[in-house]
């Protein structure tokens, strides 16, 4: 009908409350409406149907074929209607079927992901998880175009507009190989300036970072000789070589094949933060499983 756009919705439901009763004062008291307002809307609808609708009948009103026809097709489409406009239920996380997608790096992976995937994995077990490459750059454009749910990036990094929680904060500590002589004692700032470092450079091939920024405050540098883009790497060539690094605590804690120490001077630290998109923060699934990690981590 080319003047759909002019019906009144409500119309709609008072006659297919009307088609059910078949009576007007009884269609009334189930509408919470007076006598007359559902008369009055029994002649809007006769005349945007160009139908009478209904006729006086014996105990009532009989429906025109017009009206039995409708009577179905109505009845199903207001109940589409009020499924999409009514509160969202609440997840079901035990019998959900969902893909989520996340953006992280090799750190994140380790930090994030990995403590909370036996908790997701008991929690809703016909869930799946893909876990994309972080490219900081693209993690806005991706969660506005829904090609992933959540990203693991610096809070100080964070894209402005997308909706952040701090996750925990991280500091940095010197690493290297079990034994390694140099870290018997807590180095001095001279003899941490000698040591060769392998620097972690998630961009490629860059040899300096926050270390060398922060030691050139005091009018000192270090020896990096390895740069490497992702930090599970480092961990292998420490434990094998005499190299060190300075990573976050989180990645090494508890890791048998190396040794913490303290570093001479100390470096700033930074939080990691789970970022996403305001279209989905609403949503009861995406709201279950921030909370599954905020709690895992």
């Amino acid at each position: 009908m080319s003047n759909f756009g002019r019906l009144d919705l409500n119309l709609l439901v008072t006659l297919d409350v009307l088609l059910m009763e078949l009576n007007v004062t009884r269609a009334a008291e189930r509408l919470s409406l007076s006598q007359p307002s559902v008369s009055a809307h029994l002649a809007k609808l006769r005349a945007f149907f160009d139908d009478p609708l209904l006729l006086p009948g014996p105990r009532g009103m009989r429906p025109t074929a017009r009206a039995e026809a409708l009577r179905e097709p109505l009845r199903q489409a207001l109940e589409v209607l009020e499924h999409t406009v009514s509160p969202i239920s609440p997840f079901e996380a035990a019998s959900a079927n969902i893909t989520w997608r996340v953006a992280a790096s090799d750190y994140g992976e380790s930090t994030v992901l990995l403590p909370t995937l036996a908790r997701l994995r008991q929690a809703a077990p016909n869930s799946r998880l893909a876990v994309l490459e972080l490219v900081p750059t693209r993690i806005a454009r991706q969660a506005e175009m829904g090609e992933i749910d959540l990203a693991f990036h610096t809070q100080d990094c964070a894209p402005s507009g997308m909706r952040q929680r701090v996750l925990f904060k991280e500091r940095y500590v010197l690493v290297g190989r079990i034994g390694h002589p140099a870290l018997t004692a807590r180095p001095t700032l001279a003899q941490f300036s000698q040591l060769e470092h392998v620097v972690v450079s998630p961009n490629g091939g860059g040899f300096s970072g926050i270390t060398d920024h922060t030691l050139e405050q005091v009018g000192l540098s270090r020896r990096v000789v390895l740069s490497v883009p992702h930090f599970l790497f480092v961990k292998s060539v420490i434990a094998k070589t005499d190299l060190v690094a300075m990573l976050p605590e989180r990645l090494v804690r508890g890791s048998p094949e190396v040794q913490i120490a303290e570093p001479p001077v100390a470096i700033p630290g930074y939080e990691l933060a789970m970022l996403w998109d305001e279209r989905s923060h609403r949503d009861p699934a995406h709201q279950w499983l921030r909370e599954l990690i905020a709690q895992s981590v």
